[in-house]
This record gives C-alpha cells, structure tokens and sequence, in this order.
C-alpha cells in the first residue's frame, strides 16, 4: 500500500528507513498579561524604574515558556513576551525617527503605522539574540527565534529620500543589520531562525505588477547570500496575510501571486498560513508545484484569529490533507500567524492560544502515526 498522497505517490519502499515524525514548531507570539502591557506604558511614560520593568518582563517570560512547555510542544519561543511588536523589536528608541510612515489598513477598518528613518546611518537599536539570551535560562527545550524581515524595515526609508544618506547607502546597512541580527540567534544557538515576511502578500496587493515583491525578494537574498548552505537549512521564512486584533491586510490576495517568488528563496523552511485560507487544496495544489527538496514547509494547522480551539481530530485531518500534496520529508506543521503580533493586542486570550497550540501538538502526532500505518 502507498501512503494516502496523491501528491507524491511514494512507494512503500521509499519510506524504509524514514523518521514518520513530523515536526512541528510555533511561529512566535503569544497575548501579553496585562501587567506586561501595563509595564511597557508605564516605563515608557517614565513612571516605572528600569529594574521593575525588566523584573516583569523576565517573569512572563518565565511563565510563558513554562505554560509553552506544558503543551509539548516540541520547539517553543518566549512568546515575543517583551517585544513592542513583531516588526519594531530592532528599532523602538531609536531617536532618528518620524512617526510618520507607510500605513498598514486591515480588514476590519484598524491600521498600524510604521516610522520613517529621519537621518541617517541606520542600526538596530536592539538585536533578537537579546531575547534568546533570557529564554535559554529558563528552559532547556529549543528555542525558535524570530526576526523581522529586511524588507519589513526597508519601508523606513522615506519616499522624498535623505540628505546625506541615499537610498542604496541605507539597504547596504539595513543588509549588514539584517545578518547581524539572524547571526547573533545562530550563535546563541537558537534551534532555528525565522524571518517574519507578513508583507510578502500585501506587497503584491499593493503592486499587482509584481516590481515591489521582486525588491523584497531580491533584499532577503542579499542578505541570505551572507551565511553559507549549513547555515540556511537552519533559516526560514514565515508568509501570512498579516493577523492583528482578529483582522487580517491582505488575505483577499491570491498566494499564486506570492508563492513561486516566496520559494526561491534559498533557506530550510517556510512556515505558511494555510489553515485559514477557503480553498485549502488549490492553495496546496500552488504549494506542490513550486515547492523542490530538500525544503520542508510547515503548514498552518491552526487559525489563531478563530476563537474556537481546534480539536486534535481536526489537525489531523488538516495534516492528512496537507500529505495529499506535500511528501512526508518535507511537511511540518505550524499555525496559521503569531497569537499577538502587536504587543497591545488582547482579541485572543493567553488560555486560548495554548490550548491552540497543545491541539496542534497532538493533532499532528495523530496524523503522523495514522500516516505511518498506512506504509506497507
């Protein structure tokens, strides 16, 4: 018998020898306690010390990764418990800053807006190694780090330009930042690095020509070009159409438009949004003919904008799904987005996101073992 996957049709002997495991790994954030929320305004209003804010901050990430942990969930994260967001983590306090950049509008009418670069030359202000760092002391389970893309924080540089300090001068440090960045997590021995590329699909919603994505994609690889092929297998790329505050920016863009430039990109792995998407198995069939070995994608098996906690069951039949079109060596499994990208967003709880993501962890071992009965 093959296993069920009209996708790659591999004959029993193809899997003599083949770990049945699947892995399967977070993609970052988890809510903030409001006391955390709370210690972020009131440091940065002043009324709280330095030594009182860090003290909160280490104890949500203490609890976090202890409340991760009881998921068994294989690789965790801290949670981005003390990052202000996902895509200004490397440049809150900076002081060259405007705070009037591009304008990201969701769905549901809410929008984020980024700063603009002021003058130049352009450093990160703070490096993700730095959050690895207070994670590692408090568990011994690898630990998933994720960094914000260079073409995220290409998008400071302003339209009208700089005096002094051009456009080309600015994407040479923001590549030099980039890798420093991904480097410092390698070498403080992250399990893997992931770069978050939300704006992947919304750059070809805001350019359906396509020029706008071939910048990004080309800037991520200048930037990848700096580690050699060890290093990449341990580097991946996180798409989703943006999820924040139970709204997305662009899920209404077809991922036909984004996935062939997304996978040539030359890392380990990609962590895709898929479990929220309304025709699953078209955006799979995309997936089988762009995907080539030896890269492995994790598949999103859990919406976190849906409040409702999957079951186990329903994992597995997503995961079983997935194999129709993805050979068994190179799926994982993941959710669809972090739980709270924005350090303020609240719309789901700390409970729910855990549950979320325990229902992953024994979903996809479901599907791994029914997979591994059906060779032979």
């Amino acid at each position: 018998m093959m296993v069920n996957s009209g996708k790659a049709c591999l004959a029993p002997e193809s899997f003599i020898g083949l770990d049945m495991t699947i892995p399967t790994e977070p993609i970052g954030s988890i809510p903030r306690p409001q006391k955390v929320i709370t210690a972020f305004e009131q440091y940065e209003r002043g009324s709280l010390s330095r030594e009182e804010f860090e003290s909160t901050c280490r104890e949500a990430v203490r609890e976090t990764i202890e409340k991760f942990e009881a998921t068994g969930s294989p690789v965790i994260t801290d949670g981005e418990q003390t990052k202000p967001s996902f895509a200004t983590y490397p440049i809150h306090g900076l002081s060259n800053l405007n705070a009037d950049g591009v304008k990201i509008q969701f769905a549901d009418g809410h929008f984020r807006q980024l700063p603009t670069l002021s003058s130049g030359p352009f450093r990160y202000k703070t490096y993700a190694s730095s959050y690895l760092e207070v994670a590692k002391k408090f568990t011994r389970i690898p630990i998933k780090q994720a960094v914000i893309s260079p073409s995220a924080l290409s998008l400071l540089y302003p339209a009208a330009g700089l005096p002094n300090y051009s456009q080309e001068k600015f994407l040479e440090d923001l590549v030099k930042e980039s890798a420093t960045d991904i480097r410092g997590c390698l070498d403080h021995g992250a399990h893997c690095v992931q770069l978050d590329f939300t704006e992947g699909r919304l750059a070809v919603k805001l350019d359906p020509s396509g020029q706008l994505l071939s910048s990004f994609i080309t800037l991520i690889s200048r930037v990848l070009d700096q580690f050699s092929k060890e290093e990449r297998k341990r580097i991946g790329i996180h798409t989703c159409p943006g999820g924040d505050c139970d709204s997305t920016h662009s899920a209404d863009v077809d991922y036909s438009g984004l996935l062939p430039s997304l996978f040539s990109l030359d890392v380990g792995s990609f962590y895709m949004q898929l479990a929220s998407e309304l025709d699953r198995r078209r955006v799979l069939q995309i997936v089988r003919e762009n995907l080539h070995p030896p890269r492995r994608v994790f598949v999103g098996v859990i919406d976190p904008i849906n409040p409702k906690v999957e079951t186990p069951q329903e994992v597995r039949d997503r995961v079983l799904e997935a194999s129709d079109f993805i050979p068994l060596i190179q799926l994982g499994t993941t959710d669809d987005c972090g739980f709270s990208p924005f350090g303020d967003d609240r719309s789901t709880a700390r409970e729910t996101a855990f549950a979320k993501i325990r229902a992953r962890v024994e979903g996809t071992q479901l599907a791994a073992e029914e997979l591994g009965s059906d060779v032979g």
